[in-house]
Formats: structure tokens, sequence, C-alpha cells
């Protein structure tokens, strides 16, 4: 190991013994579990923001055996909020996984850990270290930005080429002796000190040997080469009401919000209104009995691939009698809580319904 790279571990390491004081309920976690927990509702996912997700789940399903055991639907609503639906989808799987097939034990090494559904390098480095202190680093967006910053490394760190050197760099700094501290200690520098803006350099430890710092690099680097492409979608949801029951269906397809609910939608190729919505081939071929059909409200949400903008509404029927998507089912307005619903829905139903 070099002297500067001896520098950063040993700066590292010792700055998380005596002045990193971020407190997070799974930081001094052992339970494999637990961990696997933590990992996958953080993916894509703030902690401060995944905190609460984390509670929740704990206290709901303390054991591999709870949560092999929870209803899908249960599930879902818990995790309602967090987006990315399909982590919750592979981690039910690979906690029935678990429980049916390997008698209820997480396994305890790295190769079995990363076969698992949903599970990748990245959380398998996590548990390993975390749970039973084997020498894996962990390599998120937090350390890509702390080690291309520190070694100014103009590599971009979304080639294949950069992933394969940073990993490869990760695992030459790892304190071997105290994995689990020293992957505490990078994410939590990058989450509070090397932040993505407005680093707060003055007070991080390795400032007397970051490239970045010394070169002006710093609002730079980490680099990427590919612009996230954003593509632009249409809902239009119609909150069919009789007296006071309302339509539901289930998403099935696959693509964002599977498993979850939404009144029905339909989707357009571009922003219309309601005189244009009114021409739908929906309207011709149900041909339904409206009392009251009216705009309520839109709004937007920004995933990370897709700029989804929703429009939302009321249509009030005299009969209920129509033949619609074959996962949907009339329900009384008060059992809305009862099913697990994007966003986007519950921001509406807690606004407007």
């Amino acid at each position: 190991m070099s002297s500067t790279h001896k520098f950063f571990t040993q700066q590292l390491m010792n700055w998380h013994r005596t002045v990193n004081v971020r407190s997070l309920p799974w930081k001094e976690e052992k339970d494999p579990y637990k961990i696997w927990l933590s990992e996958i509702i953080l993916q894509q996912t703030r902690a401060e923001q995944g905190l609460k997700y984390y509670l929740s789940f704990t206290e709901s399903y303390p054991s591999i055996a709870d949560l092999a055991a929870a209803k899908d639907e249960d599930v879902f609503r818990l995790w309602q909020g967090l987006g990315y639906y399909n982590r919750c989808k592979n981690m039910l799987a690979t906690a029935r996984f678990i429980h049916s097939e390997l008698n209820g034990q997480f396994p305890h090494d790295y190769e079995n850990i990363v076969s698992l559904k949903g599970i990748g390098n990245y959380t398998a480095s996590a548990i390993a270290s975390f749970a039973f202190g084997l020498p894996y680093a962990v390599v998120d967006g937090n350390v890509y930005r702390v080690l291309s910053r520190f070694l100014g490394i103009e590599m971009a760190i979304d080639s294949s080429e950069g992933k394969k050197f940073i990993a490869h760099l990760a695992q030459q700094l790892l304190d071997r002796q105290h994995p689990a501290a020293y992957n505490q200690a990078i994410m939590d520098l990058g989450a509070t000190i090397c932040t993505p803006k407005k680093a707060l350099c003055d007070e991080c430890p390795l400032i007397k040997k970051c490239v970045a710092r010394k070169d002006g690099l710093v609002a730079i680097l980490p680099f990427k080469e590919k612009k996230l492409k954003v593509q632009n979608r249409y809902f239009n949801f119609l909150l069919l009401r009789y007296k006071d029951e309302l339509w539901i269906e289930r998403r099935n397809e696959k693509g964002i919000w599977q498993n979850l609910h939404q009144f029905y939608l339909i989707e357009s190729p571009e922003r219309i209104d309601q005189d244009s919505l009114w021409q739908n081939d929906f309207f011709i071929v149900h041909k339904l009995k409206i009392k009251h059909f009216a705009f309520i409200s839109q709004s937007k949400q920004r995933l990370t691939h897709q700029l989804i903008e929703s429009k939302f509404f009321e249509i009030e029927l005299s009969d209920k009698k129509l033949s619609l998507a074959p996962d949907g089912f009339w329900i009384k307005a008060a059992q809305l809580n009862d099913y697990a619903f994007p966003k986007t829905l519950v921001d509406f139903i807690n606004a407007y319904v």
C-alpha cells in the first residue's frame, strides 16, 4: 500500500473513531436480517427518509420469519412512498426463500449472500462486513465520490472500466482488520462531509492530500460520461365513483408501480385536456351512465428516468355495471387505506379523497 493509500485509511479510521457522530439505528447492528433490510430500504433512498421505514419494518416484522409469513398487500402498504417497488417484491421473495430453503438462516459467506434475489455486490459486501466481519469493501455513490475526489480520478464512474477500477481501489484501501468500521466511515464521510454539493472540505480529515481540493476539481468530480435521459409520461386518472364506492385496479404489468393499486388510468402520448379525454375510446366502448364529470387536480412526480405528469378526473356514475380491467374492483372510499398506492396517488388521496 502506498503512503497516500495509508494516509487515506488511517485518517479515515481516526476520524470515524474520534469525530464521526452520525447516529443511525442500523450502524451498530449485527443481525444480518436487519442489516439486509436497511440496505434494501436505503437503495435509491436517503438515510433520513429511509429511517422511518426501517423502524416500521423492524417493528412490524422483527424477524425474517415474520416477513416471510406476511401478506404481500401488508408489506407493499408499509413500503408505500419509497418507490422502486421491485425492491420490495424481491425482498419478500428472498425472505421466503431463506425461511423455507435455508431454515431461516441468513448465509454467512459473500458468495451465497450475493446469489440471493435482489442482492448485488454492494449489498452483499455490506452484509458480509457489517454482520460477519468479512473483508469486503462497499462501493456506493458516497464511495465513488470520496475516492474520485481524493485521488483526482477523472475516469467516468458510470463506465465499466471506471466501476472496475474503483471497486479494485476500494478493496485495496479497506481496513481488513476492521472492515465494518471502515465501510461505515467512508459512507458517513461521503454523506456528511464530501457531499455532492457544497462539500465541507475544511472539516475533512483527508484535505491535506485531496487532489480535487488542491486542483479545484471538487465541483467536477466524480465524472460521468452518460447524461440521464428522462422520459415524459402523461397519466390521466379517472376517479370512478358510484355512491360511496370507488373503482381501483392493480398494476400487474412490468415497469413502475408494479403490484400497487391505482384508479382507472388512461395514458396519453401528450398532455390532453378534459374535452380531448372525453374522445377516448374508453368512453365510447363502455357507454358510461355519467352523472358528473370534472377535473380535480394535477401533479408531477420525478422518478430516476421518468417524469410523470398526472391529471385526476372525477366521474360520478349512476350505474356501476361496467366491465373494466380484470384486476379491478369496487371498494368503499373508507377502505382506501387498506391498499398500497404509489406516492402520486397517495398524495392525491390524502388531499382530495
